[in-house]
Formats: structure tokens, sequence, C-alpha cells
């Protein structure tokens, strides 16, 4: 489940799955474009037609559930952590989320927008870290939250 760093960038989607757990339909990051190791990445998921969650949220009326939005962030989290470990680190130690706040939902996503993730990781104490992560389309915050993950013992 390892990258070997320095990693190049940007990380595709070969990458992530080696370096995430989440499979189709549950993967929602596409592609890492800024990295800044222990401080900042910028991920991207673009929103298709074809995404399942469509098919009933909402018929006719296709938007991203707000939770979902909430979990590509927390998954642009765990590739910051990933991808920011050093080689002494367990490859296999994987993040769970465990605790949202302040989530706030400005915009709907729909098909065709580029979902753009930056998340700041805000502190780590051993196996937790926590995050700020702001969701936008075309510049414009749709959402925000800030997100406590911690390593499965």
């Amino acid at each position: 489940m390892s990258v070997t760093l320095p990693i190049t960038l940007p990380v595709t989607i070969g990458d992530i799955q080696r370096l995430l757990p989440h499979r189709y339909p549950f993967l929602l990051v596409d592609r890492v474009v800024e990295l800044e190791p222990n401080k900042r990445v910028l991920a991207y998921k673009h929103i298709t037609a074809n995404e399942p969650f469509f098919q009933g949220h909402f018929p006719g009326r296709a938007v991203m559930p707000g939770v979902l939005v909430v979990e590509a962030m927390a998954q642009a989290g765990g590739l910051l952590t990933q991808l920011s470990k050093d080689s002494n680190d367990d490859p296999e130690q994987a993040f769970y989320l465990v605790k949202v706040d302040n989530a706030r939902f400005s915009r709907m996503v729909v098909p065709g927008d580029r979902l753009d993730l930056e998340v700041v990781l805000k502190r780590q104490i051993r196996n937790m870290a926590q995050y700020i992560g702001i969701a936008r389309v075309d510049g414009e915050q749709v959402a925000c939250a800030e997100i406590l993950c911690a390593a499965a013992r």
C-alpha cells in the first residue's frame, strides 16, 4: 500500500489505489496535484453523471451528497498523511474517520464539476490527525469541515 517517496506529481489513480484502501464506488479522489508533506495537499475528484449515487440523489436533479464531499476531503487528508510518511513508518497503517466538526455546505456539486479538495494538516498527535478541508468548484467554496482521523490499532 506504499509509494516510494519522493513522489512525482501528479499522483494518479494507480498510486492513489496503492495508498488508500478505498475502491469503486467509494474512492473519491482521482488525482493529487500539489503536496507540501506534513502540511497541505490539493487533490481532484471529477464528478460525472455516471456516479452511482446520482441514481437516488436525486433522479432528474443530480446532486452529490454532502456526506460524500466530506468523505472526499477525508480521503485527501489520508493521502496527505500517506504521502508524508517516511520510509520507517508502517505502510499498511490505515486511518479511519472518527469525527467531523463545523461542516458547512454553500453550493451543490453536480455532474460536470471538478471538485478541488484542499486539505491542511492542523495537528498530528500519536495515532490521530486533524485536518481542515475546503472543497471548491471553479474556485468557489462548496464545503468545508474539520476532520479527525485515527489510525487503526
